[in-house]
């Protein structure tokens, strides 16, 4: 019997640190949570902001604790990648901000950055027009599905 326990001990602690290795190509946070995420209930959004208005809060501040970022941190043209809350917020055009699940639509990947017009995902080359998160190229197989931002004057916070 005894020799029956330790082996069964050496199997399950085999087992629990095999899976504790294993990770998605590309998801640098590894333990293999990077699955994708299930399409919105309900209506879409736009990804476009519900509220606007003054800037009443000053740049150059550091964000308050509920806020995902700064209107003056997302460039005109292009977007950043939050990858800890699995979103991308883009600017296409001056004052017109969108905002995408981060995860591929192709193999659950996280997208690395926004370059070129595009949101770019490192794992096997999808890339995202900035606009609309429509298939720009590579093998996913459907867009970025929208977020729910709210803009408050220069600030940018993920509904």
């Amino acid at each position: 019997m005894r020799r029956s326990a330790s082996r069964r001990s050496v199997l399950v602690a085999g087992a629990a640190a095999l899976a504790a290795g294993c990770s998605k190509y590309g998801d640098e946070g590894g333990g293999g949570d990077a699955q994708p995420e299930p399409e919105p209930s309900g209506t879409p959004s736009s990804g476009a902001p519900s509220a606007a208005g003054p800037s009443s809060s000053g740049a150059g501040q550091p964000p308050a604790a509920d806020e995902l970022t700064r209107t003056t941190d997302i460039p005109v043209g292009g977007g950043k990648v939050f990858a800890d809350k699995k979103v991308v917020v883009t600017q296409p055009e001056k004052g017109d901000f969108k905002a995408f699940s981060a995860v591929c639509t192709h193999a659950g990947c996280t997208v690395r950055d926004v370059s070129g017009g595009t949101i770019n995902c490192p794992c096997h080359g999808s890339k995202y027009r900035i606009a609309d998160a429509s298939v720009a190229g590579g093998p996913a197989p459907r867009p970025l599905p929208p977020q729910k931002i709210t803009i408050t004057g220069n600030s940018i916070t993920l509904d």
